[in-house]
């Protein structure tokens, strides 16, 4: 299973997109400063998930979602979430 997920930063509530096959391992990644464009922005806390089959399905979703290029248009896909 893959996964394509979005972060929210706890410190300036910005959003991250990505995708993983391991979400809790990622998002401690993220908080642990090992990814480089999340690095100082840390605390994440994850905020949304889709699951897919393959990781073709799963980035092509993320790059759907990092094209609407909208906070309001992301914040409208979260809140039809509950984790």
């Amino acid at each position: 299973m893959f996964y394509c997920y979005i972060l929210k930063s706890l410190k300036s509530s910005k959003y991250y997109i990505g995708t993983s096959k391991n979400i809790e391992e990622r998002l401690k990644l993220h908080n642990a400063g090992k990814i480089k464009s999340t690095k100082k922005n840390k605390p994440w806390i994850a905020i949304y998930y889709e699951k897919f089959t393959t990781l073709k399905e799963a980035r092509k979703r993320e790059l759907q979602i990092k094209r609407w290029k909208s906070r309001k248009a992301i914040e409208r896909l979260i809140k039809t979430f509950k984790i």
